[in-house]
């Protein structure tokens, strides 16, 4: 029997992008090394930061998202936002759920600045790569 072509939007989702991603998926055990390494300097995040004020973007998903970003040869913020606003892999690695927003892309030119100043990017880097 031929299946209907209809679109049904749904109110809820139940998605689980943990279920998503397939266990022998590469970006698995980088995430692994990646969340070790956003352990350490969590100390070095909280001293860029002000306490007062709206709350930010954390910068561990900002770091995350650079990653795939260059594993993937995307060109820009602009084109890697509107792919971790569709892709569910790129959610997943980032720390998004299916239903948050994914941010504007200049949240990565305003914290430019911000991550080399402590160091952080740079001892990022090094101890992914270790």
């Amino acid at each position: 029997m031929r299946g209907e072509d209809e679109r049904s939007g749904s109110l809820f989702s139940y998605v689980d992008l943990e279920a998503r991603v397939g266990q022998s998926h590469p970006l698995r055990a980088i995430r692994v090394i990646v969340n070790e390494a956003l352990a350490a300097p969590a100390s070095d995040f909280s001293a860029l930061y002000s306490s007062i004020g709206r709350p930010s973007i954390p910068p561990e998903k900002l770091l995350r998202a650079m990653l795939p970003q260059a594993f993937y040869s995307i060109r820009s913020e602009r084109q890697l936002m509107e792919r971790l606003e569709f892709d569910l892999l790129f959610r997943w690695f980032v720390g998004l759920g299916v239903d948050d927003a994914a941010w504007d892309h200049s949240v990565f030119s305003k914290n430019r600045d911000r991550l080399p100043e402590g160091d952080i990017a740079a001892k990022f880097l090094s101890a992914v790569l270790a």
